[in-house]
């Protein structure tokens, strides 16, 4: 089974093909990636009209290069995949209706996938991982703990109350003055910074939930800084350890609550496994690690190409479902918002091919 997906959620134009065997084994053919970060960059985010018109440019080019890598028409693929949501609308639009029309006129069935849905299925596809498995997600949109139970089969354990973990890495980082994105940039001028200087709050610390807070830990941040003010390169590092510090506390204190409650609800996880471009913080895997291990299981953490946003992960997901027949119609919406316990896995009737006129 082949399948073509195709990522345009946020800031990344992407398209790949990947192939599942019938034993379900999971093959990248191809992985085109555009990232939109110089456009974004004079503005420390992502601007959505920004993203939605690079997507409108580049995606088509984005696609041709990956069916040209992968030595494939599509005559030759199974099914074509496309994020749906949740994202920045104007970027979902672009990929949906570019997946649709290629359905429609190559005659192949529509996979409708949830954004957060492909984060929680990459481990499968570089690892083989079975399920059930405990699943943290962590980007600049997200932070979720997850059980993950089955392909369509989700629940959540934990979330945040305000701002993602990404996220406040990234208004961190324009806090202080550094590049954007801001997450790596945090982390490396953590590494040459004293952790111990500024006091800073550990959120949530010790509720018997497993949810998060991050809002309350970047205005301490912030107050740590004014009294300082003007910063020196050196109370940049330190303030970035700190931060770093505290959100390592957070997630260990967090995560530990939400094993515990998988273990109470499903049994020992066969991995806990780690996605979103966070989970590529090296601070944050050797905690990962060391939760894995008092939890009695192992961690599993896709390549940081995979954890990131891309295609390979929405053609993965679209090859799971499709291998179970769950497809999806022409008039599938595209959302802004789709939780991930919302998605259904039930089949729908295959989508509706219009006759050809000759």
């Amino acid at each position: 089974m082949i399948v073509l997906g195709i990522e345009t959620t946020c800031d990344e134009t992407a398209a790949a093909v990947v192939q599942r065997s019938d034993e379900g084994r999971g093959k990248i053919l191809s992985n085109i990636v555009l990232s939109q970060t110089s456009e974004h960059a004079a503005f420390g985010g992502v601007v959505p009209e920004i993203a939605a018109r690079a997507h409108v440019e580049a995606l088509d080019h984005v696609i041709a290069k990956a069916m040209s890598d992968a030595g494939l028409g599509f005559a030759d693929i199974d099914g074509v995949a496309a994020a749906s949501g949740p994202g920045l609308i104007g970027g979902v639009i672009v990929g949906l209706t570019t997946a649709k029309a290629i359905a429609l006129v190559s005659e192949k069935p529509l996979i409708a996938v949830n954004h957060l849905e492909a984060h929680a299925l990459t481990a499968r596809l570089t690892d083989g991982t079975p399920f059930p498995y405990c699943l943290f997600l962590a980007s600049g949109g997200h932070t979720q703990i997850v059980a993950v139970r089955g392909i369509g089969d989700y629940t959540r354990l934990g979330t945040t109350l305000d701002d993602a973990i990404g996220e406040a890495f990234d208004k961190t980082a324009k806090l202080l003055g550094l590049g954007y994105p801001g997450g790596p940039q945090v982390e490396k001028e953590a590494e040459g910074g004293d952790a111990t200087r500024f006091t800073l709050p550990r959120p949530m610390q010790g509720r018997p939930d497993a949810m998060f807070s991050l809002s309350g830990l970047k205005t301490a941040l912030r107050l740590e800084a004014e009294k300082i003010a003007p910063l020196t390169d050196q109370d940049v590092k330190d303030l970035c350890a700190s931060f770093q510090q505290a959100v390592v506390d957070v997630v260990a204190d967090r995560l530990r609550t939400g094993l515990r409650m998988f273990r109470e609800k499903f049994g020992t996880p066969t991995s806990l496994v780690a996605a979103g471009g966070v989970a590529a913080n090296q601070a944050l895997r050797k905690v990962l690690h060391r939760l894995a291990l008092e939890a009695g299981t192992v961690l599993v953490a896709p390549p940081p190409a995979l954890c990131t946003d891309n295609g390979a992960m929405i053609a993965w997901a679209g090859a799971e479902r499709l291998a179970l027949g769950l497809v999806d119609t022409l008039e599938t919406p595209p959302r802004a918002r789709w939780p991930l316990q919302d998605v259904k896995p039930h089949a729908v009737p295959p989508p509706a091919i219009l006759p050809r006129r000759d």
